[in-house]
């Protein structure tokens, strides 16, 4: 017998509705490409997402037709959000941080047919657009009178032109919950990147987990900022569950140093933002050198990468900062975990809630995790064991766009390529990358805590750890160190910075100082590029 409920698909035009009608006086506020703020509402914002709508309508483009962005965080970039998916298209943001190279490869795989960009990626787009054989319109995301002259880029339109002339009396269209809605590829994958393509149900379910207390706990008295690129992952979701709650949203534009994200949360009185460790550093660097404060934020997700212990103790204990540490992935839309407490850790000494908030927290509804050994045999929650960790959910990759890769359940199950343990209370602690993990006399070192020991030094800045080849002892663990501006330490100051703090056998063989450490394009330290750079090196003679 089936219930009496009504069927309503789950649209992400449902979203900026909601938000429009019920919350539709509060602020988006974004620095702008050319430098200034910009103001508005989402009331604006929902009325401008349909002229964009009807603006593709015009275009001709057929349902599911792909639309990229080379786009900052920004307003035009979340009317796109809305005014692609909610018109039946697919958005596709593309990182511009990429080499050309792929980004050509990805927006032919995707068979882009429109590609909106913000100014300050016009060299990008002059390098490409040949070479994009399915892109059709080229819309510079600017006023009328900021379109540059002989760009060289064909049929190039001014964004503000493109949607002008268009009605805000669009009508949403209504489809299948189902239908893909936006588009984000990995290079986290092996070869070239793969796409993973979200629908319109799993992106609303995503919204609405995101925004639960024991998880980003989004509300409409949060003033949001979101530093984590809208080009990477749909922003961790976040411009979605803002509008379900009708929160604040604060973009940054192209400006991501330390200080202009301080000035940024100062002036608009931010609550919580969200981004990457990286990120994050150069904000704390800049508070530290000035001696300054924060006055409304409140609480942070870092994700993207392991977070430091020595960064959420200086946000925690120097700034008042809660800090939630989150692990997810592009294929997860992203989120899987969270750390915040349970009722019952309350009472704990401050050093034992420290080292649950290390840990990447705790799955949220809708994410079903386990561990496995190499046999795919289930191991158990104890904190202690490790294995490859396995997830499976409403939000969770079924196969890549196009089917690259083939098929990449194992039983139904996602493998992340994460190594990691449980614990009874279901907290995650992700200890490596499997690809990353170090073998050292048959037993594995996590190349995270040794990173995290690196970092909390004073005098480190930045650390990633790799394994070198050992003749005894298969691989042996050295850490590449960036060191802070005008702070000085030795090797040898270093290695003793570990004793007591892991065991003998895990203390690295050697420091490597480095002017900087290879990132990824979202800002992930890239240990492929690091062996390489080291390839060369040998091991000193112990």
């Amino acid at each position: 017998m089936l219930g009496l409920m009504q069927s309503q698909p789950l649209l992400i035009s449902g979203l900026i509705d909601f938000a429009e009608r019920h919350h539709g006086d509060a602020e988006i506020v974004s620095r702008r490409v050319e430098g200034d703020i910009h103001r508005y509402t989402y009331k604006d914002s929902a009325t401008r997402a349909r002229k964009v709508a009807g603006a593709l309508d015009g275009l001709k483009l057929g349902f599911g037709d792909r639309v990229a962005t080379l786009a900052w965080n920004g307003y035009r970039h979340l009317e796109l959000y809305y005014g692609v998916s909610g018109s039946g298209r697919v958005l596709h943001t593309i990182n511009p941080r990429l080499h050309p190279d792929q980004i050509t490869w990805i927006a032919n795989h995707a068979e882009d047919q429109v590609l909106c960009f913000d100014l300050s990626f016009l060299p990008l787009v002059q390098a490409v657009h040949a070479r994009c054989s399915t892109i059709k319109h080229y819309v510079a995301m600017c006023d009328e009178d900021k379109l540059p002259k002989d760009s060289g880029v064909p049929r190039l339109i001014s964004y503000e032109a493109w949607i002008g002339a268009q009605s805000d009396s669009y009508t949403w269209p209504v489809f299948d919950e189902n239908t893909a809605s936006s588009m984000c590829y990995t290079s986290g994958t092996t070869g070239n990147p793969k796409a993973a393509l979200y629908s319109h149900r799993s992106s609303t379910l995503h919204a609405y987990a995101a925004a639960l207390p024991d998880v980003m706990c989004i509300s409409a008295r949060d003033a949001i900022l979101p530093v984590v690129p809208m080009f990477h992952v749909n922003a961790w979701g976040i411009p979605y569950s803002a509008a379900l709650t009708g929160a604040k949203l604060v973009f940054p534009g192209p400006a991501m140093d330390g200080k202009s994200i301080y000035e940024l949360m100062e002036a608009e009185k931010v609550t919580y933002a969200a981004g990457v460790p990286t990120v994050w550093q150069m904000l704390l660097i800049h508070l530290s050198a000035n001696g300054l404060k924060f006055s409304t934020l409140r609480r942070t997700v870092i994700g993207g990468s392991a977070c430091p212990p020595a960064m959420i103790k200086a946000f925690n204990d120097d700034y008042g900062v809660e800090v939630l540490h989150a692990w997810g992935m592009t294929e997860m839309s992203p989120l899987g975990t969270l750390c915040t407490l349970k009722n019952k850790h309350d009472a704990l000494p401050e050093e034992e809630k420290m080292k649950i908030r290390l840990k990447q927290g705790r799955a949220i509804y809708g994410v079903d995790m386990k561990i496995v050994d190499e046999a795919g045999k289930e191991l158990p929650w104890d904190g202690k064991t490790f294995g490859d960790l396995y997830v499976k959910g409403p939000w969770i990759i079924r196969e890549y766009f196009k089917g690259e890769g083939g098929d990449p359940l194992v039983d139904g199950w996602f493998p992340t390529g994460d190594v990691g343990t449980i614990d009874a209370d279901g907290y995650l602690q992700i200890t490596d990358r499997s690809k990353d993990v170090i073998k050292s006399g048959g037993e594995w070192i996590s190349s995270i805590d040794v990173e995290n020991i690196a970092v909390a030094h004073p005098s480190v800045a930045m650390a990633a750890c790799i394994g070198i080849a050992h003749p005894k002892w298969d691989e042996r663990p050295i850490v590449a160190v960036v060191k802070k501006p005008g702070m000085e330490v030795s090797r040898d100051e270093l290695l003793k910075f570990y004793e007591g703090k892991t065991a003998k056998w895990q203390i690295p063989d050697d420091v490597v100082f480095v002017d900087a450490i290879p990132l990824g394009a979202t800002g992930k330290i890239l240990k492929t590029k690091l062996r390489e750079i080291l390839k060369d090196y040998k091991l000193p003679v112990s």
